[in-house]
């Protein structure tokens, strides 16, 4: 069967939905699910071993005539998109209800469609110009979800932060792609433009452009605001597909156009730099969606290192461990879509029940909320690396590519070895951020009201999270069986790496895996079965002599991860506000800590203030006074003289 109809299903069924959001949301929902069940099944004929799908048209936009593909690389992406705007646009149906939302519902959906019909745009165009358009709808439509509930100045700064980085990335691109078509002489995209070498410098503008919208450090400036203010399934789509089409933009024109040789030395430096400074500004974090958001920093950095290595393996010439780097890299940006689009809707979902994202003001919600502390659970053990599953499987490769390139010695080694410290780090610091998320969150007892009236979400935001728990554990079981697919992609991006053979230690890491799964379970049940049948005694901690300890004198969220954050004081500048006690029996004392992002507020806007500075002081001299202007004119000549007498007597 081809993929063609499926994949012009999945456009239609968007289109649908695009035209029903506003007041038709059942027929809207249907159309979604329908369009991204096909776009799926389309995405897996092409990465199972279909042709690739190329279509021309002499219908033009903007002056350029229609072409598109859909290869194994975009297939990939699409098949991502497919999963998460399906189970994102169910799971809505419930958290962002017209019943609710009566004014926003109706808009969001179809910004929603919009979005979800401008990425499928992005991955499929090959032209330039279409690529920048279908882009820039994309930003335009991301911007109006973030910003859905207006009446909150928090979403209405995070939108305006997110399309001033967005737009700065825009001017990047357009030049990029600009000055590609102005020395090719077409705006046309493809295999066909690797060989021409003297493009490669101008792929130091693709990095920032598609930096700024992956969000690597220091260029995400934007993402965590955005990311903890807009709403819950906007937060999963945005974190588990849309910074990944920065990474589809790597991928993309480093596969179709040359790159410097320093490139991937530079992506991978960006990647270690991400990886451990992202996880470090998570742990610092209280609120839960803004913590979440960090850990997006983190893992599009583990990407980036995967992505980075294998570019130097490409200019080496070391197929081996470069296509085991690149499976990694291209593994996770499934494993992390997956995975932090569960967490998002796991804490849409406790922001559902208790109305705040303040993890001191909780505690004690596995009790009221099972379902959602179970899945959360599952969640933060996949991205924090654990086996079996899929978080292990994708960074594992990784690992095998490093470990790989330090036996090659040389160069290679010392850069290969610190990198797979670093990612080693970044997993120990990610596993304690979750630790401190499921305990404050979840066990303990309630710190506040908010979480003592606690209540599980309905079976449709259940499900969705049930669907992309699956898919953590069906990745993490049977990693060979998703082989083929990442094969198929890596031929693409690199056609000398053209392999199907299967790494023999990803087959034995399935059967590991799977044993481990069946022991964990077994060991479970064990255990259950044992404190059934002879119960538990209760009493009361060990209570540091407090004759009746309360709530609040549990570990909060600053305190369990302190002795860490103090390692990173140095970056990340925490803020701190006390008020100590003055007497033996103080009326009042308190002690607050919070961590600024450090670039945007210590850097980007002091630069900021600095411009409009510049640009406030420049708008005084144009008072429109003639006698001015004339003056303005005899200096500038004055100093023109100045310089040429000097030049002449030099």
């Amino acid at each position: 069967m081809a993929s063609g109809p499926l994949l012009l299903a999945s456009v239609l069924g968007v289109l649908v939905g695009l035209l029903t959001g506003g007041r038709a949301p059942r027929v809207w929902l249907v159309a979604m699910v329908v369009g991204s069940l096909a776009g799926l099944g389309a995405a897996v004929l092409v990465l199972s071993g279909g042709e690739s799908l190329e279509w021309g048209s002499r219908f033009k936009i903007g002056g350029e005539a229609l072409h598109l593909r859909f290869d194994a690389i975009g297939a990939l992406f699409f098949a991502l998109l497919a999963v998460v705007s399906g189970v994102c646009a169910v799971y809505a149906r419930e958290y962002w209800s017209d019943a609710n939302h009566p004014r926003s519902a109706p808009w969001g959906r179809v910004w929603w469609s919009l979005l979800i019909l401008s990425l499928q745009w992005v991955l499929l165009s090959s032209n330039g110009l279409h690529f920048l358009i279908a882009w820039e709808v994309f930003t335009v439509s991301a911007y109006f979800l973030i910003t859905l509930d207006r009446q909150k100045t928090q979403a209405r700064a995070a939108g305006w932060l997110y399309l001033g980085a967005s737009h700065v990335g825009m001017v990047f691109l357009f030049a990029y792609f600009g000055t590609i078509a102005a020395r090719t002489g077409s705006w046309e995209l493809g295999p066909a433009l690797r060989e021409q070498a003297g493009l490669a410098p101008l792929f130091w503008l693709a990095l920032v452009g598609f930096g700024l919208k992956s969000g690597a450090f220091p260029l995400h400036v934007w993402l965590p605001t955005a990311h903890a203010n807009a709403p819950s399934h906007v937060s999963a789509i945005l974190s588990g597909v849309t910074i990944k089409m920065g990474i589809y933009g790597l991928v993309r024109v480093s596969g179709w156009l040359p790159v410097p040789s320093s490139a991937g030395w530079i992506v991978a430096g960006i990647g270690v730099a991400s990886a451990v400074l992202g996880v470090a500004f998570a742990l610092g974090q209280h609120d839960l969606k803004r913590l979440l958001a960090y850990h997006s920093v983190e893992n599009i950095g583990i990407i980036l290192i995967g992505l980075g290595f294998a570019l130097v393996a490409v200019d080496r010439g070391n197929p081996t461990w470069g296509r085991l780097a690149l499976a990694g890299a291209l593994l996770h940006v499934w494993n992390h879509g997956l995975f932090k689009a569960l967490l998002f809707l796991g804490a849409g979902s406790v922001l559902h029940a208790t109305g705040t994202r303040e993890m001191s003001r909780l505690g004690g919600l596995w009790r009221a909320m099972p379902w959602t502390a179970g899945l959360f659970a599952l969640g933060a053990a996949a991205i924090s690396g654990l086996p079996p599953l899929n978080g292990f499987v994708s960074e594992w490769l990784v690992f095998l590519g490093l470990f790989d390139a330090a036996i090659a010695h040389g160069p290679m080694a010392w850069a290969a070895l610190p990198a797979a410290i670093a990612l080693g780090v970044t997993g120990a610091l990610a596993l304690a951020c979750f630790v401190k998320v499921c305990s404050v969150v979840f066990l303990g007892a309630p710190r506040m009201a908010a979480a003592t009236h606690a209540h599980e979400c309905g079976w449709p935001m259940r499900g969705a999270m049930l669907v992309l728990a699956g898919g953590c554990v069906a990745i993490g079981l049977a990693p060979v069986v998703f082989w083929p697919a990442l094969a198929r992609v890596i031929g693409e991006w690199c056609p000398t790496w053209s392999s199907t053979e299967v790494p023999a230690p990803l087959a034995t890491l399935g059967w590991a895996q799977v044993a481990l799964a069946v022991g964990a379970l077994g060991a479970a049940w064990w255990l259950w079965r044992w404190v059934s049948r002879r119960g538990l005694n209760r009493a009361l901690t060990w209570d540091c002599g407090y004759a009746l300890p309360t709530a609040r004198m549990q570990y909060t969220a600053g305190s369990f991860a302190g002795i860490i954050t103090e390692w990173f004081a140095w970056i990340l500048c925490p803020a701190r506000h006390e008020q100590r006690p003055e007497a033996i029996h103080p009326v009042r004392a308190n002690f607050e800590e919070h961590t600024p992002e450090t670039v945007l507020e210590h850097i980007v806007q002091p630069a900021g203030a600095v411009v409009m500075l510049i640009s406030t002081a420049t708008r005084r001299l144009q008072h429109g006074r003639l006698q001015a202007y004339l003056l303005y004119l005899v200096i500038g000549l004055a100093v023109l003289a100045v310089l040429v007498l000097t030049g002449g007597g030099q």
